[in-house]
């Protein structure tokens, strides 16, 4: 777990299960990236629970720190559009442009077998191609392509301090 600045931008990732942070952990340890701008924290134990800790845990420091940008990660099991749409009926009004939920569309262990690469490599490449700024190839491949439209949001909100010179 990192130090972080609550006072300046960061992110913090609540993970749905111990693949998904994983797959987080490689993103964080990838090469270039603000390790004092991000922290992820231990496994939720499921989808909704990730819901819940993000309610339970984060809304009110949200509220006190500002610049506070929350990722939540977790497996979409094929439901896409009834995940994004429960958390976008949970996630209180004034926070819902700070909260971004992310994914593998089925579970991070499919990923890891259609790559061949180990969770925290995946993470690795995740990263490199979101600092580079062109989330292809990996980001393009089925199980990740649904990401799409909240990556572009997701960038433009962390570009500035997340990814270092």
């Amino acid at each position: 777990m990192s130090w972080i600045n609550h006072y300046r931008p960061h992110v913090v990732v609540i993970p749905e299960d111990d693949a998904n942070r994983q797959l987080a952990n490689g993103f964080v340890e990838a090469p270039g990236i603000a390790l004092r701008r991000i922290q992820v924290l231990p496994p939720a134990g499921g989808w909704r629970s990730v819901v819940e800790t993000l309610l339970s845990d984060h809304v009110s420091d949200m509220r006190r720190f500002e610049e506070r940008l929350v990722v939540l990660l977790l497996d979409f099991d094929e439901q896409v559009d009834a995940r994004r749409r429960f958390v976008e009926e949970n996630v209180p009004g004034d926070l819902a442009s700070r909260v971004f939920t992310v994914g593998v569309l089925s579970e991070p262990e499919r990923l890891r077998r259609d790559l061949r690469l180990e969770l925290e490599e995946i993470g690795a490449v995740l990263a490199g191609e979101c600092r580079g700024g062109a989330r292809a190839p990996t980001w393009r491949r089925p199980l990740l392509e649904h990401n799409e439209p909240v990556l572009a949001a997701l960038a433009d909100r962390v570009s500035s301090f997340l990814f270092e010179a």
